[in-house]
């Protein structure tokens, strides 16, 4: 959510040696967080001063003025260490992920000529994805995040280099491919809530909406650059050199895990991580309707209006092959990215249900249109538009989450983000192609963005209290 309109407490221990008292995630015993990092921190947070930047209210300093400082992207949390490293890695590794998220669909629809197999992928990620993003996410608040956030990236990176031993081989098997997506899929389903919920731990809660920003952002540099990377690779290298660049730059994400203090639950943890914890965290879920929203229109935006599983076809149908689908993959990053270097004014909204409602209609629309489109420079234009769009809502949503959610809990409901976010996708590639399979490509397409913007729009006013969510005033139930 947006910023906290307080000043912003001190990012290291106070004078006694205890934990910030204004931090939500502030423990009442120092030696629950067994370490520091390089920095001295205590629980990751760093010894930083950001009395150089703007206020402590988010709002620009009386020196720095000006329309372009109050649009410029919040690099505040980029001045703690711990954080730093994780965003650097995260954006590097992301890059190559993105690469053999091009690949994988190219490859399998060059063995099969079917955009419906292209669309199978997504279903083989959704099911590891339901199953270990929430038992990862009750993982992580049993066990310390950082040593959890080691061993499923290892999980992801194995499965980066079985799909370059695959590729060098020419094995060309669909079956092994799948296979491999799946386990890349729990990699990532235990990965991405454990990364999720350490952010609230390593910076005050007044930056967490900054922070996520940063990593939305960056995320999509490495969507934008990662699929344009894979169109060039896969003409003049092929696969396996496609694969062997993920590998070689998820190394850098190992290294930013590696150096992260240790981060074990706070307090005292009841209970065992398995079906019992998943339930706790779900029904704490059910209590929270504003919550229970945000998550649905996420599945609407993505599961409905994701035209991703039909690239591959149309880029060779109706826009000439070559690096055309490079460009289509890259598009909606395109229109991310540069959404998120003018996301200043983010942190400023209060009536975020009714933003994060508009913004997923924008990115309904501009789908829909793009389908129509018979340019290529159109198709990724208005794609980039919905990709804007897309990294706003998806700012809303996640410091929503992490603000709203107490710490034994974020762990869990960060797994449910994650089916949500990484699972949607796939759901709306396997629509897509289903779709595509039966009425067409073009009409799969256009019609998914149309009837997301309608459904979300629906799904909206049946709950009036979304659209009624202010930040100044919001409270869980």
């Amino acid at each position: 959510m947006t910023s906290e309109q307080q000043p912003t407490p001190t990012h290291g221990p106070d004078s006694d040696g205890s934990p910030p008292t204004d931090d939500p995630t502030a423990i009442d015993d120092p030696t629950a967080i067994d370490g520091r990092d390089d920095t001295g921190a205590i629980d990751g947070r760093d010894d930083t001063d950001d009395t150089d930047g703007p206020d402590a209210a988010g709002k620009p300093s009386p020196t720095g003025g000006g329309m372009l400082r109050r649009m410029a992207i919040d690099t505040r949390p980029l001045r703690h260490a711990s954080f730093r490293r994780l965003w650097l890695g995260q954006g590097v590794s992301f890059i190559g992920f993105q690469v053999t998220s091009v690949a994988v669909p190219v490859q399998v629809y060059d063995m099969t000529g079917s955009s419906f197999w292209v669309g199978v992928l997504g279903l083989v990620n959704l099911v590891p994805l339901i199953v270990f993003g929430l038992w990862g996410g009750a993982v992580a608040d049993h066990m310390d995040r950082r040593r959890l956030l080691l061993v499923s990236s290892c999980v992801t990176w194995a499965s980066t280099l079985i799909l370059l031993v695959q590729a060098l081989a020419g094995l060309d098997s669909l079956g092994l491919i799948m296979a491999v997506v799946a386990l890349q899929a729990v990699g990532f389903a235990v990965s991405s809530p454990t990364r999720s919920a350490i952010i609230p731990r390593l910076i005050d809660r007044p930056l967490v909406s900054a922070a996520n920003t940063l990593n939305f952002t960056v995320s999509m540099v490495g969507g934008l650059a990662g699929p344009l990377f894979a169109g060039v690779i896969l003409a003049h290298g092929g696969y396996a050199a496609a694969y062997g660049l993920d590998a070689l730059l998820f190394t850098v994400g190992l290294y930013a895990a590696m150096r992260l203090p240790a981060i074990p639950p706070l307090g005292d943890v009841a209970g065992a991580p398995g079906v019992r914890a998943v339930l706790d965290g779900l029904r704490y879920l059910g209590t929270q309707p504003v919550l229970m929203m945000s998550f649905l229109v996420d599945i609407i935006a993505m599961g409905v209006a994701m035209p991703r599983a039909l690239f591959p076809e149309l880029a060779d149908t109706r826009f000439g092959g070559g690096g055309a689908v490079g460009w289509l993959f890259a598009s909606i990053a395109i229109g991310a990215v540069i959404g998120g270097l003018i996301s200043g004014w983010i942190g400023r909204v209060r009536r975020q249900g009714v933003a994060l409602m508009v913004s997923i209609v924008v990115w309904g629309l501009a789908v829909a249109a793009a389908g129509l489109a018979h340019q290529l420079w159109l198709a990724v234009a208005l794609l980039a538009l919905g990709g804007g769009a897309d990294l706003v809502s998806a700012v809303f949503r996640q410091t929503m989450l992490q603000t709203y959610a107490p710490d034994e809990m974020r762990g869990r409901l960060q797994g449910v983000f994650t089916v949500v976010v990484a699972g949607g996708p796939r759901l709306g590639d396997l629509r897509a192609g289903a779709t595509a399979s039966v009425v067409g490509a073009t009409a799969s397409w256009v019609g998914g963005g149309i009837a997301c913007a309608v459904l979300v729009v629906i799904a909206s006013l049946a709950v009036p209290a979304f659209l009624r969510y202010d930040t100044r005033t919001a409270t869980s139930a």
